[in-house]
């Protein structure tokens, strides 16, 4: 009984001191053996492996592709006009001993702020380069400018034994207190123009007036012209006919003058005329000599 009260507690102690000793890394993790902060085995295959219990720990990297999303940050252009730049990037561990004297106990955490320590500043300095303006970077240069960036970050991001695949930029805004500037110079723009097609639309209006007018001068002038061309050979006629129809009877044309004289001097109710006797005025009012007291109507 005795023996057994000993066996029991060497035998949990022997399964507590194996399991410490055992560990796995699967095929998406690398890991390094630490030996008192020492570097003793590094480990890339996935799979079943030991260490020294109580003396060796094991730390996992990821040995997949990361991602990281910078912090936005102000570059300057060429054209001086300022932008507010934000950028991600696509890595891995390319080296786990090299990153783990790089950035020690910090683990990945660590890693991703060099990395981002890495990345503003060749962002700053490439999308800051003599001939990179704020229209460059938005057009179709877009491109080449984010292939440079990352192919100057993977060198740098070697030395701490990352791989640097894409940098990518998300966005490329105006600084806030630059937006309501740039909107005020935009609705300045919008109004000139504005009033330049206003301004070319009324010397339109104006052209078309003119030319208006112009035309309705020109078809009331012919409209006169014709006019009076119509109302004289009517006229003509007229007094063609007239001559024609007192020609016949002489006598009656001059009492049909007469009578037309008198009614034209006579036409208002208070008309007077003091005329002599022996006037021709009056040989068809019986030649009295007398006075008209009245206007003929």
């Amino acid at each position: 009984m005795r023996r057994i009260t000993y066996i029991i507690p060497v035998v949990v102690l022997g399964f507590a001191v194996l399991l410490s000793s055992v560990f796995v890394v699967d095929e998406r993790q690398r890991a390094l053996v630490l030996q008192f902060g020492q570097i003793r085995q590094v480990i890339e295959e996935p799979g079943l492996n030991f260490k020294i219990p109580f003396i060796q720990e094991v730390v996992y990297y990821d040995d997949r592709i990361l991602s990281l999303d910078t912090t936005p940050i102000e570059v300057t252009p060429s054209d001086d006009r300022r932008l507010v730049v934000d950028a991600f990037a696509r890595f891995r561990i390319m080296d786990v001993v090299q990153f783990r004297q790089a950035v020690g106990a910090g683990g990945i955490r660590a890693g991703e702020e060099r990395l981002e320590g890495i990345l503003n500043p060749t962002i700053r300095a490439v999308l800051g380069a003599d001939g990179v303006t704020s229209n460059t970077i938005l057009s179709s240069e877009r491109s080449r400018l984010m292939d440079q960036i990352t192919a100057e970050a993977r060198l740098r991001a070697a030395a701490l034994g990352l791989e640097v695949l894409d940098v990518r930029l998300k966005q490329t805004n105006l600084p806030i207190q630059n937006l309501e500037a740039t909107f005020a110079r935009m609705r300045a723009e919008r109004q000139r123009e504005a009033t330049d097609e206003r301004a070319r639309g009324e010397e339109a209006a104006q052209r078309v007036r003119a030319q208006a007018d112009r035309t309705v001068v020109e078809l009331v002038s012919d409209a006169r012209r014709e006019a009076e061309i119509i109302r004289g050979e009517a006229d003509a006629q007229r007094n063609g006919i007239f001559a024609n129809a007192f020609g016949q009877d002489q006598e009656f044309f001059e009492f049909y003058r007469s009578m037309t004289a008198y009614e034209r001097a006579l036409m208002q109710r208070n008309s007077t005329m003091v005329i002599s006797p022996d006037s021709e005025f009056f040989e068809y009012l019986g030649g009295s000599g007398l006075a008209v007291p009245a206007p003929i109507q």
